[in-house]
């Protein structure tokens, strides 16, 4: 896992330590594991469906540096699921009523915004400032882009998806378990699997995969639990079923394998 970005350590305010205070009696958190919290840099890629919970409640928790990329503007359709966005957003940048929300709920939390569609140009080098990534995008092209840049720059990708009733959670590109392509070496082929907008999705799905993703960032900064690594969480919400399935790296992976191998 990459390392967190030093900083001359983090202090809390006396307004930060009530605002935590049921974090900072925790033993699994106490006054230091805020502190990393707050001294953390993650990257939500997409403020929609995923990324509204995943934002929200990385933001409550008191996540220090929070960036956001995000181009679209808030419709009609997002308001089902989309909990960031209310009925007055329509028509506005995602990002704009994205940072309105989470400013709201914790005006600690330092939110770095990009106004931009994640590509093979940016990619990278928006990457390159942030600890931990988190991927909140809904089309693979941009879940295989995210999963590239974070195996090249050697930082971990906590995953979701989601479809209908169905979701999946996972953690890639750490140097302890395998990427996204080790699961799914190439996309499907183009219109054979729908979209949300094609096949739909139930509205609660995203919050539920969202809070798993935001979860497994805070073990990851924390460094306590069993992260998600080389484990793909199955949700199937309709039967309120949970499943395991272990994931190993591929060594023919044409990604996280050549990149190890031109490491060593």
């Amino acid at each position: 896992m990459a390392t967190l970005t030093e900083v001359n350590p983090a202090t809390l305010s006396n307004d930060e330590i009530l605002r935590y205070s049921r974090h900072l009696i925790m033993p699994e958190v106490t006054m230091e594991g805020q502190k990393k919290l707050k001294a953390a840099r993650v990257l939500c890629v997409g403020t929609g469906g995923l990324g509204s919970p995943l934002a929200l409640y990385l933001a409550a928790t008191g996540i220090g540096t929070l960036g956001l990329v995000d181009f679209d503007v808030v419709d009609y359709t997002n308001l089902q699921r989309q909990v960031l966005h209310h009925t007055s957003d329509v028509g506005r940048l995602k990002l704009d009523s994205a940072i309105d929300k989470l400013t709201a709920i914790n005006p600690f939390v330092e939110i770095k915004r990009f106004d931009t569609y994640l590509s093979s140009q940016n990619a990278l080098d928006i990457l390159s400032s942030f600890d931990i990534i988190a991927d909140g995008t809904d089309n693979f092209a941009t879940r295989y882009l995210v999963n590239d840049a974070c195996v090249l720059s050697g930082k971990p990708n906590v995953y979701a998806s989601i479809f209908r009733l169905e979701g999946q959670a996972s953690i890639f590109a750490t140097e302890a378990g395998p990427c996204y392509r080790c699961l799914y070496p190439e996309p499907p082929p183009q219109g054979l699997v729908p979209s949300c907008a094609e096949g739909g999705v139930l509205g609660v799905l995203p919050g539920l995969l969202g809070v798993i993703q935001a979860t497994e960032v805070i073990k990851l900064i924390l460094g306590g639990g069993e992260p998600l690594i080389g484990r793909l969480l199955l949700v199937d919400a309709l039967a309120v079923r949970f499943r395991e399935l272990r994931v190993r790296k591929n060594p023919e992976c044409p990604v996280c394998a050549r990149i190890q191998r031109s490491r060593n």
